[in-house]
């Protein structure tokens, strides 16, 4: 099994077709978005936490999923629409997806959420705004709890040490 999601591809939420291959040699940071949540807010850190780092090689990518409660109820473009002018948000939001373990679960997600970081073993989300990031090369190397803010120091060390490498 290849273990990079360079293997992936995503449709944007207009419809366009993302390829995960096109991010190698990028940090990438996942997040499983909702407009309609209490965690609705770190929009805005993770748009601000994207604008610090994209020119060093950071790419934040919002999927959105209605997965948890029913708090993203629109439709992708509306997802995308909501994020953009409450939030000022410019990086990639998807297509709207399921995240939650199942056989409804979208192949990005059952890939991030398979893997063994740290000696334990990765989960799917358990709310919405769970956050994944992955190395340059594709590879899971950690994942962060809703609770976690974007711009927390342990979410921007990490980015920090990735980049650099």
């Amino acid at each position: 099994m290849n273990n990079s999601i360079h293997q992936y591809k995503i449709k944007s939420a207009k419809g366009k077709e993302i390829n995960f291959a096109d991010y190698k040699g990028k940090v990438l940071l996942i997040v499983n978005t909702a407009s309609k949540c209490g965690f609705t807010p770190q929009f805005a850190d993770l748009e601000n936490l994207y604008l610090k780092y994209k020119d060093q090689g950071l790419v934040v990518i919002g999927m959105p999923s209605n997965d948890f409660a029913g708090q993203e109820p629109n439709s992708s473009e509306k997802a995308e629409e909501y994020c953009q002018i409450n939030y000022g948000v410019s990086f990639p939001i998807t297509e709207k997806i399921h995240v939650k373990k199942g056989s409804l679960q979208h192949e990005v997600f059952h890939f991030l959420s398979n893997k063994k970081i740290n000696g334990k073993v990765n989960i799917a989300p358990l709310w919405n705004f769970q956050k994944y990031l992955i190395d340059k090369n594709g590879h899971v190397v950690d994942y962060f709890l809703t609770v976690t803010s974007p711009q927390s120091n342990k979410i921007e060390n990490s980015i920090r040490k990735l980049l650099s490498q």
